[in-house]
C-alpha cells in the first residue's frame, strides 16, 4: 500500500533566507575591498603618466638645450616624447608640466576622490 504525502522536495523559507543572509555578508566584506583595490590601481595609473611626463620633459629639455628652470608651456610641447603624442587620463585629471627640474602635478576633478587625494587635489610625481 503506498502512502501519499502532500510534502514535495524543496527549500524551506528559512533556508532560502539563510543562504540570502550569508551572499550579503559576503558582499559586504568583498565590495569594499573592490572600491579600494580600484582606487589604488587609479592612483597608480595616474604616477605612471606622471612618470612618462617627466622622462618626457627631460628628453625634451636635452634635446632642445633647455636647462633647470626652463618653462615647458603644455603637454603639446612634450608631444613628440610621448607615446602617441599624449598622455590618457585616467579619472578626468589633468596634467600640469610646470618647469624643467620641478615635479609636474596631476589635478584631480571636483568630483574624484582616490585614497588620500581629495577632489581637487594636486598629485605630485615624487
Amino acid at each position: 500500500m503506498l502512502i501519499k504525502t502532500n510534502r514535495t522536495a524543496g527549500f524551506t523559507l528559512v533556508e532560502i533566507m539563510i543562504v540570502v543572509a550569508i551572499i550579503g555578508l559576503l558582499a559586504a566584506i568583498a565590495i569594499p575591498n573592490f572600491v579600494k583595490a580600484r582606487e589604488t590601481s587609479q592612483l597608480n595609473a595616474i604616477f605612471n603618466n606622471l612618470r612618462i611626463i617627466e622622462a618626457a620633459k627631460d628628453q625634451w629639455a636635452l634635446e632642445n638645450k633647455k636647462g633647470t628652470g626652463d618653462v615647458v608651456a603644455s603637454l603639446v610641447t612634450i608631444s613628440d616624447y610621448l607615446k602617441d603624442g599624449a598622455v590618457k587620463p585616467v579619472v578626468g585629471e589633468t596634467y600640469d608640466t610646470t618647469f624643467i627640474g620641478e615635479p609636474s602635478t596631476a589635478t584631480l576633478p571636483d568630483t574624484v576622490r582616490l585614497g588620500k587625494y581629495a577632489a581637487g587635489a594636486d598629485i605630485s610625481s615624487q
